[in-house]
């Protein structure tokens, strides 16, 4: 029985992923990682700078609320940066007990 639903990804759209001699699940899984932390660095910049624009901005108009939202937007980002931070050094650790590379996947 022929399904049609299949489809071969890597041969259709080119993907090093999934063919013979290509990439295998853990660069697709480095590759997440390694997108991740950039992202969140990213998130992390705009909360900081988001942040304290607003504590400096509420604290000149003499308007406490959005002082107060500015040092609500810094503690988030201080503390997802502890979260991301930690995130890192787990992934980091297994990788030594595993002795799988899961951030720097060589060929990538």
């Amino acid at each position: 029985m022929n399904n049609l639903a299949q489809i071969d990804i890597g041969k259709q759209f080119g993907s090093p992923f999934g063919v013979e001699g290509g990439q295998t699940i853990g660069g697709l899984i480095s590759i997440i990682i390694q997108t991740s932390l950039v992202i969140a660095g990213i998130i992390l910049l705009f909360l900081m700078v988001f942040g304290g624009i607003s504590m400096i901005a509420g604290a000149g108009s003499n308007n406490p609320e959005q002082a107060a939202k500015g040092k609500q937007a810094v503690t988030a980002a201080v503390i997802g940066f502890v979260v991301v931070f930690s995130a890192y050094w787990v992934v980091r650790l297994i990788e030594v007990i595993t002795g799988i590379d899961f951030i720097t996947a060589p060929g990538l």
